[in-house]
């Protein structure tokens, strides 16, 4: 098999551009992504692996020790107890109180795919016991992210005597200080960046907390639900609950645990690669009517992987969330009714559609304002736009991060009911980074009516009349952050391949290190001297080519949301050139037959 790859590479600023591309279609620098050479041989040798698989391996740090364990990472070697966390017993006892009491209980649950799945996952444990359980999603553009306060009492008047909030609360002071003294008890269950001061509640989880170890503060929200189910269960038990009727199979929903994790776009390392890999074996087996629904919907024809989570399931999911019905994604996750699932899925459909129109127009404007800014100003991108969907504005901090290589907030102006008038946002990063921790220093500036996140992600409400004072402080804390360790716009490749070795046994021997996401990203490879027979446009605005190699090999390929970027342009206008073309390696399956295609990630052309 022809493959290649660098010497190990050094540090971004000193290492020596791969293949020699210095400036790519994209503007980036290619570098070889580092590893230790000793390290891949004796990964490759001591358990029998391909070379090239010894080689990603040590690129992502896995030892000889604990390679049994990513290759085959099982929940029974590293899921901890939850009791572990500070107030999950105390969490435990009162939901576990509350379903033996038969008490009126709420989740209340963010819009997007890491809270309808950890609400979803609420729901269908408390049906396996015998209870039910009420689903809140607040509504994006009339209440904004988290708990507020008129919701919760609303729930109090109605009955509910508990409420459980799952990947938001733990921001929300004014809010669960209302519903503790209108007595209604509340318990977090949350992922989110934490403050020294807690909000009041019967309990606050969360692996971020300020008092917790940080050995799981990459979980989702999803996981933390997941280890608080697991910690009811067993609440439950001990109170002889299940004498008479059976406990249920906690990890049948370990489809919901993979989704979040994935879709939240957390390290998939140690615990979370657990819960991905064994959820993704769940959801193969579509024991979910809405998840398969959804896939149904989609054309998914393949055996799931985290590509399909994040791309293909979880944007429909948070679809209703964006321009749709706020819980129309939890709903469809909790379903057992398959005619429901379909008509749900369906919808969701459709508020994808038209999410992605409402997105490419934002896009095109955001676009426009950044590309008016002086490069100076463009240390943090910093977009306001009047008449922007609330619902599409992280999508496009995602894209323009990606475009311009720099920390992203995108600001969508509205105008309140009292006729105040705010920004409503959603920031996105880059590593090195911490995105979430300036949004909070803002809010602790009162700058910020309302704001929080994580070191990726963020999102921020702010009053018109301190948008501009809210920029400038959010943009020297990118500042300062960045002064140590400059970005440069760089690609990371694990080597090098003929066009002919890009082939199923490749992509097969490479598919053993799955499932990728962050923290162990899918390898992605520079395939050399590829001539391009042919460039054309498909879909929307995809660049689908066909490349040909020395070695006689064929090739295909596609470059997504491509047409209108230089990357995009470059292959179209190469017809008949050789170019090296950066991407991941997949299977495609078409009409029963398997080939390999490559995703495209950039290109260029050889240099001397």
């Amino acid at each position: 098999m022809s493959i290649t790859s660098s010497p190990p590479a050094v540090p971004a600023a000193a290492a020596p551009s791969f293949l020699n591309i210095a400036h790519s279609f994209s503007g980036r620098r290619w570098l070889a992504r580092p590893y230790d050479e000793r390290l891949a041989l004796a990964l490759s040798q001591g358990r029998g692996l391909p070379d090239i698989v010894g080689r990603v391996l040590a690129a992502r740090g896995v030892t000889p020790e604990d390679c049994d364990s990513f290759l085959n990472p099982t929940l029974k070697g590293l899921m901890p107890d939850p009791s572990r966390f500070h107030d999950m017993d105390a969490a435990a006892e009162r939901i576990a109180r509350a379903v033996m009491d038969g008490e009126s209980v709420a989740v209340f649950g963010d819009y997007d795919v890491d809270g309808a799945t950890s609400a979803a996952l609420l729901r269908r444990f408390f049906r396996a016991v015998g209870r039910d359980l009420r689903i809140y999603v607040p509504d994006r553009i009339a209440e904004g992210y988290g708990p507020n306060a008129a919701a919760l009492l609303r729930l109090r008047q109605e009955g509910v005597s508990l409420v459980v909030t799952v990947d938001c609360g733990i921001a929300a002071f004014a809010p669960l200080e209302a519903a503790a003294d209108a007595g209604l008890d509340v318990v977090v269950l949350d992922h989110h960046a934490a403050e020294p001061a807690l909000p009041r509640a019967v309990a606050v989880v969360n692996p971020n907390r300020l008092d917790e170890d940080g050995a799981y503060r990459t979980l989702c929200a999803a996981g933390v639900a997941f280890l608080a189910v697991v910690a009811i269960n067993r609440a439950l038990r001990r109170a002889g609950y299940y004498a008479g009727r059976a406990a249920p199979d906690l990890m049948e929903w370990l489809d919901l645990v993979a989704l979040g994790t994935v879709c939240d776009v957390v390290p998939l390392t140690g615990l979370n690669r657990a819960l991905v890999s064994q959820g993704l074996k769940i959801m193969a087996r579509r024991t979910n009517p809405g998840l398969s629904a959804l896939a149904d919907v989609a054309g998914m024809k393949d055996r799931p992987d985290s590509y399909h989570a994040g791309y293909v399931l979880g944007p429909r999911v948070n679809a209703g969330g964006r321009v749709g019905g706020s819980d129309l994604g939890a709903r469809l996750l909790s379903t057992d009714d398959p005619v429901e699932a379909r008509e749900l899925a369906q919808r969701l459909e459709g508020h994808n559609a038209e999410r992605r129109a409402v997105e490419q127009a934002v896009l095109q404007e955001a676009m426009a304002a950044v590309e008016a800014m002086a490069d100076e100003e463009r240390e943090l991108i910093f977009a306001v736009g009047e008449g922007w969907h609330p619902g599409v504005v992280g999508i496009v901090a995602s894209r323009l991060k990606e475009r311009y290589n720099r920390p992203a907030c995108v600001v969508a102006i509205e105008e309140r009911p009292d006729g105040t008038r705010v920004g409503k946002a959603s920031g996105r990063s880059v590593r090195g980074v911490d995105l979430g921790a300036a949004v909070i220093a803002a809010r602790q500036d009162g700058l910020l009516l309302a704001g929080g996140g994580h070191r990726m992600a963020a999102g921020f409400t702010v009053a018109l009349e301190r948008m501009d004072e809210l920029r400038a402080f959010l943009t020297r804390r990118v500042s300062e952050q960045l002064a140590a360790e400059p970005l440069l716009p760089t690609l990371e490749l694990d080597g090098a391949v003929s066009v002919g070795a890009a082939n199923l046994e490749m992509v097969e021997r490479l598919s053993m290190l799955g499932p990728f996401g962050t923290g162990n990203p899918e390898p992605r490879f520079a395939v050399a001297d590829a001539r391009i027979l042919r460039a054309d446009v498909v879909g929307a605005n995809h660049v689908r080519c066909i490349l040909a190699g020395a070695d006689g090999g064929r090739l295909k390929a596609m470059a997504f949301r491509a047409l209108e970027t230089d990357l995009g342009r470059g292959l179209l206008t190469s017809a008949g050139a050789t170019l090296h073309i950066a991407g991941t390696l997949r299977i495609d399956r078409w009409n029963g037959q398997e080939s390999t295609q490559l995703f495209i990630d950039d290109a260029a052309r050889p240099q001397g």
